[in-house]
């Protein structure tokens, strides 16, 4: 079970938190609405690749990376999205577009927009479709000790007419 590395790593470090499960959900702002959780609280793992090296972008939910600015906030050259196939074998205990933020545990460097340190708890994929994890944005940071910057941009909602 995804979760189990998690957990562990969490308890390992004492830290508290909570296991949500949803139905299956397979988009960040589509999961936030199911747990009832802010899409600003929501913090969803984009895989992405620095000059080809791959790397985790942390960001809100309810926010898209911005490649450019990436690129410009951690000095390379090229910042472009990382394909499934690129990454997936990184992540063996993760559904596909699952992964938790923990990049320390998978040997992939971690950015987190610096949106998200404004949330006092924030809530992430734990690994598959159906489960959440909620805790303190200050034990996350403490475990996985990101690069914080800014790279991301609020979606537009497109109205309807």
């Amino acid at each position: 079970m995804p979760l189990s590395k998690v957990k562990a790593f969490l308890d390992a470090h004492g830290v508290k938190y909570v296991g949500i499960s949803h139905s299956k959900a397979y988009t960040a702002q589509g999961i936030a609405a199911i747990a009832h959780i802010s899409g600003r609280e929501l913090a969803k793992s984009v895989i992405v690749k620095l000059d080809g090296d791959l790397a985790m972008a942390v960001l809100p939910a309810s926010y898209q990376v911005d490649l450019d600015a990436l690129r410009h906030a951690t000095g390379v050259r090229e910042a472009e999205l990382a394909t499934e196939s690129e990454f997936k074998r990184h992540f063996p205990d993760c559904e596909t577009g699952a992964m938790p933020p923990f990049g320390n545990l998978y040997g992939i460097p971690v950015y987190v927009d610096e949106s998200l340190t404004e949330d006092h708890e924030i809530a992430f994929n734990a690994g598959s479709h159906y489960e959440l994890i909620k805790m303190a944005y200050l034990d996350f940071e403490r475990l996985v000790k990101p690069e914080v910057m800014e790279f991301s941009t609020a979606q537009i909602a497109h109205a309807t007419l």
